[in-house]
This record gives structure tokens, C-alpha cells and sequence, in this order.
């Protein structure tokens, strides 16, 4: 059982880290995505690339996805004088695709994972919906950035104000989200639903930004290390809030070294999906006040993430 009680410094943890955790990929993809076919001349594609002014495009046949090609395959090509070869011939094969659905921060899992430009965005049947690079993400961020600002300068009450005319020994108000094992489609859902609630009850938004990252790193623990799946609740007090997570998983033998940045125990293909990278506990402790985590092996999980909803309220 571990037991985190120890001042954390909050200041770092901002709306940028809170939104590339809400923020879908289809929010900021290019939708209308130019395309080249296996069959089209690598000169005509050096002529597609300047007219748009684009670095890369998906190629697409019949339909379907085949490959992508970027501007460093045309400069090989240039440099090796073979521009009157097909993109077919120089393009990568089944490349890596993102899902309109996944959050942005596992975008950035796969840029800074795989270093590709960009990537293809496919639907649930396959078909290419769109395209992601880098810079969509930060013109996204950006938009984003934009809207909370309002949104934040015309927020005038907080969570507190929702309990001052109930009069009890013990007012609260239970959130209950169940977490499916392996359920990557979905991942995200509930702690963008925690988020929605707090910003409605007017939470201030530095609080908003902290649970929405501890929730979102409570659900992937759950659908990525458990069997049977879990639950999810929150808790929201006059004073705090409190998340808390259960599971009948494999439980954690040592939690210690779980607890230390980097360290996963999550297969490599989970790693290929953008997920599991080692973070999810260390990024939890440090959004938190304060932190319960009891576990051991075979008797599944219990996480508890409290956050005082103001720096007055601590105790």
C-alpha cells in the first residue's frame, strides 16, 4: 500500500497538458486530404507537393489506403535521378494510422514514438477520413486555446456555490462511469464526461485540468492492464474532489517501481497504439494533492486522487 502525502507543486500543469488529453484527432485533422495513386510519376507528385505546398500525401487506390509518401522519398528519388519511377515504387507500405476518435495526446505518442511527418487518419471501416502532422496539432491547440480563455473569462461561480443552500452532515455528488478491459475506442470517454460535469458546476479550471489528467491516466490503467474492466467514480465535496478507480485486475507487485516515470508493464503491441508508455501513475501523483494506491498481486487495484478544490481548503 502506498500512501502520497507529499506537497506537490501544481504550477507547471496547464490548459495546453489538460487539452491534448480532451482534444480528438478528427478536432484538428485536415479533412480534405490531397491524394496521389501508386501509378502517378514521381515528377508529377514533386508538382502536386509545390502546387499545394504540402511536405507528404496518402496514396490511395480503388478507394483504399495503400501507402504514403513523403517529401524525402522525392528527394531520394531526385538525388538517385529516379524521378520517372511511380510513387507506388517509393512509397511506405501499410503505414501507421491514427483513429478520428483517439485523443491528441496519443498523437504525440506516435510522432515522437514512430518520427513520421504525418499520418493518415482511418474511420472504422478503413477509409482514409483525414490526415494529422504536427503542425495541425499546434494550429488546433491554438483554436482551443482561444475558446477556453472565453470561456474562462465568463465563468463566475465555482463548485462551492452548489452546496450552499443544502443544508447535511455529508453533501456530495457521486459521478459512476464503468470502464471497459481493452476498450482503446472508447478510451478517454469518462474523464472527458468528469470534465464536462466540473466545468458545468463551474470547478475552477486549473482544478478541471488537473482531474481531467488524472482520470484519463486512471481509465487507461484499467483498460489497458485489466481483464474484467473496472469502475470509475468521483466524488465532489464542498471541498474536494476525490477520484477513485477499482479493478479486479492482475494487481501490481511492486508498486514502488510502478510509481517510477517510464516503468510499464503494458505489451509492446499496446505500445505500438500509443498507449502504455509508463506514465500514468507518476503523471496521476504529481496532478494530485494527495494520492492512495493499494494493490498486490491477484487481488486487483484501488486508486484514490484527491484534489482540494481550493488552495484555502487544504488542510
Amino acid at each position: 500500500m502506498s500512501n502520497s502525502n507529499d506537497t506537490v507543486d501544481h504550477s507547471d500543469i496547464g490548459i495546453v497538458q489538460q487539452l491534448v488529453y480532451q482534444i480528438r484527432v478528427a478536432e484538428v485533422m485536415t479533412h480534405d486530404v490531397i491524394t496521389v495513386t501508386p501509378q502517378t510519376p514521381m515528377a508529377e507528385l514533386a508538382r502536386v507537393l509545390q502546387e499545394h505546398q504540402i511536405s507528404g500525401t496518402p496514396v490511395v487506390e480503388a478507394g483504399n489506403l495503400v501507402g504514403i509518401i513523403s517529401v524525402e522519398d522525392l528527394i531520394k528519388a531526385l538525388a538517385a535521378g529516379e524521378m520517372s519511377a511511380t510513387v507506388g515504387e517509393k512509397m511506405t507500405r501499410e503505414p501507421i494510422a491514427l483513429h478520428p476518435d483517439q485523443p491528441v495526446v496519443q498523437a504525440f505518442n506516435y510522432f515522437t514514438n514512430y518520427r513520421f511527418g504525418r499520418f493518415p487518419v482511418l474511420d472504422g471501416e478503413r477509409r482514409l477520413v483525414g490526415i494529422l502532422t504536427r503542425s495541425n496539432i499546434i494550429q488546433g491547440l491554438l483554436k482551443k486555446l482561444e475558446i477556453e480563455f472565453h470561456e474562462e473569462q465568463i465563468r463566475h461561480y465555482r463548485a462551492s456555490h452548489v452546496f450552499e443552500d443544502i443544508v447535511s452532515d455529508r453533501t456530495s455528488i457521486h459521478l459512476t462511469y464503468g470502464v471497459a478491459a481493452g476498450d482503446f475506442a472508447h478510451a478517454g470517454e469518462a474523464s472527458g464526461k468528469i470534465k464536462l460535469v466540473l466545468t458545468r458546476l463551474g470547478v475552477p479550471p486549473d482544478i478541471i485540468r488537473r482531474a481531467a489528467i488524472a482520470s484519463y491516466e486512471a481509465e487507461m490503467n484499467v483498460i489497458i492492464h485489466t481483464i474484467e474492466g473496472g469502475e470509475m467514480t468521483v466524488e465532489i465535496l464542498p471541498k474536494q474532489l476525490v477520484i477513485r478507480t477499482v479493478d479486479n485486475g492482475p494487481g501490481i507487485s511492486d508498486i514502488d517501481q510502478a510509481m517510477e516515470p517510464g516503468y510499464s508493464t503494458a505489451p509492446e503491441w499496446i505500445r505500438e497504439l500509443g498507449f502504455g508508455a509508463g506514465m500514468g501513475l507518476s503523471n496521476i501523483r504529481r496532478c494530485a494533492d494527495q494520492m492512495r494506491l493499494e494493490s498486490s498481486p491477484g487481488n486487483g487495484t484501488r486508486l484514490e486522487a484527491m484534489i482540494w478544490l481550493t488552495r484555502k481548503d487544504k488542510p
